[in-house]
């Protein structure tokens, strides 16, 4: 189906789109199910509403939260989402995906420390409740760019990414893969110190971890073969666990199931599927976290934000005009959600890319979750436009259709330039256009 921009005035003509090219949405009015609280090991989110980890691209040059970031989070907590995943925090210098992408250090983990209280203060106070926090550790790869100029650490040549070869000095050897593995030790111990509940080793979008799981045509110990393709988030888990000393800590993924490039260049398809999810190394890749490492959620997302961001994340208005209808990429998505929840029932997952239905996300979400397809919503743009989205719904049973997110793009353009990163259309006060 073509593109087209949304313009739907109820469920009624959402449905008539996703039948006409035999989709998958289920959506429920029971909107109850969102407000239920969720264990997640041995904490609990207070209810099923997830903020997903959005990069605002306004820390310190040395990694600190800035005045931003604090003001982001603390709008976050205000707004009573019951978990609230940190955005990304770089687990080197060399790998930070902007000059000021976050990156936690015993230097600056009481700058960590004191935002995540004041959240914490700030949610109690405003919504009777904490939120379970959770810090996402990444390794950027072959979007790293430490002084906002590229400098790509890649795992190998991709051709459906670059038109030109990266040099060659830039792919990692299997030694520098083991060295960045051992980094989540460290990350692990500064989480814990900072006080969040758990952390996500960031494997998806194509960065490092995310990137080695297509990894079919390396040599070396870290491609061809799913074990080796999957050796480096493994290892970076192993690590990671032996530093674990928090009782209830507990580590998870953001986790690509599906990258929406054709074999051998992307994950999540075979050579007979073509761009059609092929979803069994994802759910075998699920089961591997759960049973070695125990796992008590994982968040499933698929695409790539700087080359198909089409795929993750439907808008109306991008960089490019993407030959499906955003309808067509929102089932897609809930698919592939589904497809791993209904493999491990027994595991939480929570799922993505509601945002594109704007008032009537929360009906998807509902609808998700009643028909046992996921058991947490998480919420990425909707966020920057409209933090206390959680708490009206809650209160009134609806999101106000003039604080939603339009799915613009503009956030992401932010984003991609290097500078604060935020909602254009409903927080002009902080944030400008990007021409």
């Amino acid at each position: 189906m073509l593109h087209e921009t949304f313009h739907y005035t109820s469920w009624e003509d959402i449905d008539r789109v996703v039948a006409s090219f035999g989709g998958f949405l289920p959506h429920s009015d029971d909107l109850s199910v969102l407000f239920t609280p969720l264990p997640i090991g041995s904490v609990t989110s207070p209810n099923r509403i997830a903020l997903q980890p959005m990069e605002g691209t306004d820390g310190t040059a040395d990694g600190r939260p800035g005045p931003l970031t604090r003001r982001r989070y603390l709008r976050f907590a205000h707004g009573g989402a019951g978990l609230i995943w940190f955005e990304a925090v770089a687990s080197a210098p060399e790998v930070r995906a902007s000059a000021h992408q976050l990156m936690i250090t015993d230097e600056n983990v009481d700058d960590f420390a004191r935002l995540l209280d004041e959240m914490r203060e700030t949610c109690l106070k405003e919504n009777g409740y904490v939120p379970v926090i959770l810090m996402q550790a990444t390794n950027s790869g072959r979007y790293s760019k430490p002084t906002g100029v590229p400098a790509p650490l890649i795992a190998y040549n991709n051709p459906a990414l670059e038109d030109t070869p990266i040099d060659s000095s830039r792919i990692l050897s299997d030694d520098q893969l083991k060295a960045y593995e051992e980094r989540f030790s460290d990350m692990a111990r500064l989480a814990q110190k900072a006080g969040f509940d758990g952390m996500d080793i960031k494997c998806c979008h194509r960065y490092l971890a995310c990137e080695l799981l297509s990894a079919y045509t390396r040599p070396g110990l870290y491609g061809g073969s799913f074990e080796n393709r999957t050796r480096f988030l493994l290892n970076a888990y192993r690590a990671a666990s032996a530093a674990v000393t928090k009782p209830g800590f507990f580590l998870t993924s953001r986790l690509n199931a599906y990258d929406g490039f054709p074999y051998p260049w992307g994950f999540g398809v075979t050579a007979e599927s073509g761009l059609t999810p092929a979803l069994d190394e994802a759910v075998k890749l699920a089961d591997l976290l759960k049973t070695e490492f125990h796992i008590p959620l994982l968040n499933i997302t698929i695409g790539n934000p700087y080359k198909n961001p089409h795929v993750n994340r439907p808008y109306d208005r991008g960089n490019y005009v993407p030959d499906e209808h955003p309808l067509e990429g929102e089932s897609r998505m809930m698919h592939c959600v589904s497809t791993i929840q209904k493999a491990h029932p027994d595991l939480p997952i929570l799922g993505s890319a509601y945002t594109y239905l704007r008032q009537f996300s929360p009906q998807l979400a509902a609808g998700m979750l009643k028909g046992g397809h996921a058991q947490m919503a998480g919420f990425g743009r909707m966020a920057f436009a409209y933090p206390d989205f959680p708490r009206d719904l809650r209160e009134t049973g609806a999101l106000d259709p003039k604080r939603v997110c339009i799915t613009c793009g503009q956030c992401a353009a932010l984003l991609r330039a290097g500078i604060p990163s935020g909602c254009v259309v409903r927080d002009r006060e902080c944030y400008q256009v990007v021409k």
